[in-house]
């Protein structure tokens, strides 16, 4: 691991549960990711979603020194010209290494076609830790091809490489990260989405039920090798908060100068809307012992604070704020417009001038999605975005915070778009919202 330091006087927020935006204001799309560190950087590594399918759209790369402020490097991976990861295809989960053998990068990644019935794991590798990756095709084990749908990955700190499966299989690879060279483990119970890390003398898998796209309480598994024997200690998160309504996806390590943070990096799917309302939750995990947690939501949060301290901005929750200075609203101009509606010809308009703003407001089962848009006062729009007011765990948390904007006079509008997120899976059973309505709490302006 790499010693990250923080350099800036007020910390670097990670907001759970908004839109990040990159160098060119648009949505960070980089979902079931892992992050790996490499030439002093942070590299992000996810699929590249698409609004309207769950077509494949390539695997994106973005960087960052501080794991909050995201620069869009490049697809990473494109859609092939054919093949299992051509047009009408499925790619998902992206998780890259560095091979210490060859040098090289080597991303593995879940392909499938359009009614996941095709599911197979494949494995690609770059010289450059950003890319373009060249997909070499099926992983390999024993002459035939991995076939799983659902798969995480784990290198640990002798340099030693495994694929997780979904259902517990864990299978070390073969030296050059490109095969698989035996099944050392099959954890009983696991579920999909799997995450391993080590720390101390533990090491710790989390797992997800299997939901489609929904949110579920993941939980986790303990042992004192790769190889086990893996007992099941219980949930992540509290029960009935659906993981803060998110499914893992990788943990990562972030080492300070007297601490080791471990961030649990999970995604919170939006479907079909997953490029522009789909949206992650990074929170720190609690130790004690052998047994993690993540006991209550960090709304923001900072890696830099080495004591962990809590950073709990919410104002609709009535926390206690730590000091003012470690308030990411601070001195940003606080109203309570309060507007909740259903119909598309409603809309809440508010003037402003500054440089951001942020809303505040309810998520629950009747809720569908909104569209936020900042307009100049001649009537141009400068940003829109759209915010996702669904959730089956309902909660009020800030669900939009605008990317930094030249100091003027804006008008903020708020509308619903009449759509709701709505799923089926394979059996036929819906998921989702049974509603379209939305709703403002606050507004912050800065």
């Amino acid at each position: 691991m790499i010693c990250i330091t923080f350099t800036k006087a007020y910390p670097q927020w990670i907001v759970s549960g908004v839109t990040w935006y990159d160098q060119n204001r648009n949505p960070v799309n980089a979902h079931g990711a892992n992050i790996i560190h490499e030439d002093g950087k942070w590299w992000l590594f996810g699929e590249y979603k698409n609004d309207n399918s769950n077509e494949f759209n390539g695997f994106s790369c973005y960087s960052s020194t501080d794991l909050t402020n995201w620069q869009f490097e490049r697809i990473a991976l494109p859609v092939q010209p054919s093949g299992i990861l051509g047009p009408k295809r499925v790619g998902e989960r992206p998780k890259v290494l560095k091979c210490p053998s060859t040098g090289k990068y080597v991303m593995l990644m879940h392909t499938d076609n359009m009614t996941y019935n095709d599911q197979r794991t494949a494995v690609a590798v770059s010289d450059r830790v950003d890319g373009e990756f060249r997909l070499m095709g099926p992983l390999m084990y024993e002459g035939k091809e991995m076939r799983y749908w659902d798969m995480g990955v784990f290198q640990d700190a002798d340099g030693t490489a495994y694929l997780l499966a979904n259902h517990g299989a864990v299978y070390r690879l073969a030296d050059d990260y490109l095969s698989v060279d035996s099944l050392i483990t099959t954890i009983g119970g696991a579920g999909e989405s799997p995450v391993m890390f080590h720390r101390g003398n533990t090491y710790y898998y989390i797992t997800s039920n299997l939901t489609s796209w929904e949110r579920n309480d993941n939980f986790y598994f303990t042992a004192p090798s790769v190889s086990g024997p893996w007992k099941k200690k219980g949930l992540l998160c509290p029960e009935g908060k659906l993981t803060w309504n998110s499914q893992c996806t990788y943990v990562l390590p972030v080492e300070l100068a007297e601490d080791t943070v471990y961030m649990y990096m999970g995604d919170r799917w939006s479907y079909p809307c997953q490029k522009s309302a789909a949206t992650y939750v990074w929170q720190p995990i609690s130790f004690s012992h052998d047994e993690i947690s993540i006991p209550e939501f960090h709304t923001a949060w900072s890696p830099s604070s080495v004591a962990m301290e809590k950073y709990l901005v919410t104002t609709c929750l009535h926390q206690q704020y730590h000091s003012e200075e470690e308030i990411l609203l601070w001195k940003w101009k606080r109203t309570r417009p309060y507007f909740s509606s259903s119909t598309t010809d409603d809309k809440f308009e508010k003037k402003f001038r500054g440089t951001r703003v942020a809303i505040i407001g309810n998520t629950n089962t009747q809720s569908g999605y909104g569209r936020v848009s900042i307009l100049t006062m001649k009537g141009d729009t400068v940003h829109t975005s759209l915010v996702d007011f669904y959730s089956l765990s309902p909660s009020c948390d800030i669900r939009y915070i605008s990317p930094e904007l030249p100091k003027a006079k804006y008008k903020l509008v708020v509308e619903p778009t009449g759509e709701m997120p709505v799923w089926f899976n394979k059996r036929g059973d819906r998921f989702g919202s049974t509603g379209t309505s939305i709703n403002v709490q606050y507004l912050y302006v800065k």
